[in-house]
């Protein structure tokens, strides 16, 4: 015997509680749901955000300055980081790097300078901080920045 085979008899199941079945049943004429108000009412229920009639906390609030809904979210990656997942490679691309699971895929991906560069390393990348560029010209690669 297992664990999913164990159930209970017929006759040890408990029946289900029928409301609005008559005086006699015990849950009957309001069945169990009160006496007037919203909630005895079919369909009676409020959203989950309602607060009983006052002031919603969403109004209460202060608002302030603007979202951008066009800016764009780059998944930042250091050169060190680069540098050592990809011992001894020489060309990087963004594939690469979303393979390796240093950027989510198909987000677009920014290479900032933090970390030692000492091989002559081809980047493709989205976009790169100045400090990164000068970082790998130094040590004798090329940074390609992809459009779009």
């Amino acid at each position: 015997m297992r664990l999913h085979e164990l159930f209970p008899f017929p006759e040890e199941r408990k029946n289900r509680k029928r409301v609005g079945r008559g005086g006699g049943s015990g849950s009957g004429t309001t069945a169990g749901k009160g006496t007037k108000g919203q909630l005895s009412r079919s369909g009676g229920k409020s959203h989950p955000w309602f607060e009983g009639g006052q002031m919603p906390i969403a109004r209460r609030l202060p608002k302030r300055g603007f979202k951008n809904i066009f800016r764009e979210e780059y998944a930042t990656v250091n050169l060190g980081k680069l540098v050592g997942h990809f011992e001894g490679k020489q060309d990087i691309s963004v594939e690469d790097i979303y393979e390796r699971g240093l950027a989510r895929r198909g987000a677009p991906v920014k290479i900032l300078s933090d970390g030692e560069l000492s091989a002559a390393i081809t980047v493709e990348a989205h976009k790169f901080s100045k400090a990164a560029v000068e970082k790998i010209q130094a040590a004798g690669g090329t940074a390609k920045a992809l459009e779009g």
